[in-house]
């Protein structure tokens, strides 16, 4: 008669199978077997993939979740993260006068546009150098501001944005340049 060691002694730390004179452990979804088939210990799922979480994986006892960084939020998916829009959700600490800019992970307070002499202001974003002006004679008749955030880890190379000349203004001509913030190089205009 085959004595069923599972109701007996149970030497197994999770599933104990009774065999015909022997009996076998089995483990969790999460664990694993250790080599003296009597024990068993846990996977670390963490380290078979680094793709199991767009951003941290955590192991636990069987199982393993997936945490965002701050600013952002964990998805359905339970494994993707979504950026958080502090403006648009209108949890921001900007003053009245500033602009709320969300970018990746956080926003930021822009100041509103000074237009600096000889230039008046026309809107928000917006300077004039009025042709009357004897100080606007070899300036840009205008000057245009906008604001946009690009994110790390693009493919290269890649349009970031495009401008095209007007024909509103006849005689008018154009010059694009990069004015600042390129000394490495890293932008270029076609």
């Amino acid at each position: 008669i085959d004595v069923n060691e599972c109701t007996t002694e149970n030497p197994c730390t999770q599933t104990c199978v009774n065999t015909y004179g022997s009996f076998l452990c089995r483990c969790e979804p999460g664990y694993e077997l250790e080599a003296d088939g009597v024990n068993c210990s846990d996977m670390d799922e963490c380290s078979f993939s680094e793709f199991l979480c767009q951003h941290e994986c955590v192991n636990g006892p069987g199982s393993y979740y997936c945490i965002c960084p701050s600013g952002y939020n964990l998805l359905d998916d339970s494994r993707s993260c979504q950026d958080i829009n502090e403006c648009e959700n209108r949890n921001f600490t900007c003053t009245p006068q500033q602009t709320c800019f969300n970018i990746p992970g956080e926003y930021k307070c822009l100041d509103p546009v000074r237009c600096e002499d000889p230039y008046i202001q026309i809107n928000e974003n917006r300077c004039m150098c009025p042709a009357e002006n004897a100080g606007c004679r070899d300036q840009p008749f205008t000057i245009l501001y906008r604001v946009m955030d690009m994110v790390s880890g693009r493919s290269v190379p890649s349009d970031i944005f495009q401008m095209q000349a007007t024909t509103r203004y006849p005689g008018a001509y154009y010059i694009f340049q990069i004015k600042s913030g390129n000394e490495g190089r890293e932008f270029y205009m076609r």
